[in-house]
């Protein structure tokens, strides 16, 4: 009998593809946070130079006099779009380029947020805009947005680090702008105790009204300082923070509960009847399980003790389960398709882990070893199988039905 090759969806060729170049690449040590933190480094480098050409002409390290002074507010009010220094933004897109090296969840963020920041910027520019930058500038917000879930690191020690720079840096730059623009100011800013209080007071939106901006650059630079001020402490706080009472609620709401050891476990990706079975099946026998469902399910459902929400077909799910110190992965969904994406997801994430994956329709049990499991779960055939023996009096041999049962890729 010739056997008839039966074409392979494009999707799945092109995911087999992807994963073939990272493993080759070793790309997951690497990408896409390395050059996107280039990309952002570079991009805080290109809006310094300006600011360092203007104001290399000006002696800080000397003398600062009164008439110093003036070309200095002069100077800080060229380097300034409506009241932000580019210089500022630079600064700090280069410092959270060295966060994004981390996958800090944090520095993302706030470098999403800085780029947003340029890219308004850069259209409300007085000299015109600049095309070259804008582009730059809009295609790194694009991929920053595209990449967000390969940034979900929130360590405690690291995002309290980046909270410290970030506010101290806003801190920085709201007395360097009150100080330089002081005679801008009613009553004038004249000394550094005077611009410090300031800018508390202003990053704090407190706002007592006994030091007023009374020209337009004054008033741009004072709402500039209010809005880097707000994202600064609400980016650190929702990071820092966050987990913390996130931690302090899962132990009032459910004291006894206790944090998963995920370690030489067992992934099962599904929720239908099978899956649901081999859940209790292996946790029986004492295995540890960790159960991936796409939907969270209705109160007073019974649901696995180890339970992760989301798309097993998505490597950064799979990454939350456990899958890189995982013994096996189990794709026993519904649809054949999710299954092939769950085990190239899993090839992704970890390529030593074993792979089961279950197939509902006999047809595609050929070609679903284009996607190289280590186990073809055939439960049609064994059913065919079975029905056929019984009807026609044949012998019922367990290790042929057993063979026909697990495929092995």
């Amino acid at each position: 009998m010739r056997r008839v090759r039966l074409p392979v969806p494009p999707r799945v060729r092109l995911q087999t593809a992807w994963a073939r170049l990272e493993r080759s690449l070793h790309m997951k040590r690497w990408f896409p946070h390395f050059p996107l933190a280039l990309a952002v480094g570079l991009s805080g480098v290109a809006q310094i130079l300006p600011s360092l050409k203007a104001l290399r002409r000006l002696d800080f390290f000397i003398h600062v006099s009164a008439q110093d002074l003036g070309s200095l507010s002069q100077g800080f009010s060229s380097l300034a779009i409506h009241g932000v220094s580019q210089g500022i933004v630079g600064g700090l897109l280069v410092l959270l380029g060295l966060g994004l090296l981390w996958r800090s969840r944090l520095a993302w963020v706030l470098t999403f947020l800085l780029t947003a920041i340029t890219v308004a910027l850069q259209i409300m520019a007085p000299d015109g805009v600049h095309g070259v930058m804008l582009t730059y500038s809009s295609a790194l917000l694009l991929t920053l947005y595209l990449a967000r879930r390969h940034f979900q690191r929130a360590s405690l020690a690291t995002g309290t680090l980046f909270a410290l720079v970030g506010i101290l840096l806003t801190l920085g730059y709201g007395v360097f702008g009150s100080y330089a623009m002081g005679g801008q100011f009613s009553p004038p800013i004249h000394d550094f105790g005077t611009a410090l209080y300031y800018t508390v007071e202003t990053m704090s939106t407190v706002g007592y009204g006994d030091i007023t901006p009374h020209t337009s650059h004054a008033r741009m630079f004072t709402i500039s300082l209010i809005a880097l001020g707000l994202m600064v402490f609400a980016s650190s706080l929702t990071v820092i923070a966050g987990p913390l009472f996130n931690q302090r609620m899962m132990r009032l709401l459910q004291p006894g509960k206790t944090r998963m050891n995920r370690k030489n476990h067992i992934i099962v990706v599904g929720d239908n009847p099978l899956a649901r079975n081999a859940l209790h099946a292996l946790a029986e026998r004492g295995l540890a399980v960790t159960a991936v469902w796409k939907m969270r399910p209705p109160e007073g459902t019974d649901t696995p003790e180890d339970l992760v929400i989301g798309d097993g077909g998505d490597v950064d799910v799979l990454r939350s389960a456990g899958v890189n110190d995982a013994r096996a992965v189990l794709a026993l969904g519904k649809d054949d398709s999710d299954n092939a994406f769950v085990v190239l997801a899993a090839r992704d994430a970890n390529p030593e882990v074993r792979t089961v994956l279950a197939v509902s329709d006999a047809h595609n049990v050929a070609r679903m070893r284009h996607v190289r499991p280590d186990v073809v779960l055939a439960l049609p055939v064994l059913g065919g199988q079975l029905l056929a023996m019984a009807l026609s009096g044949e012998e019922i041999k367990a290790d042929a039905l057993l063979e026909q049962l697990l495929k092995l890729g």
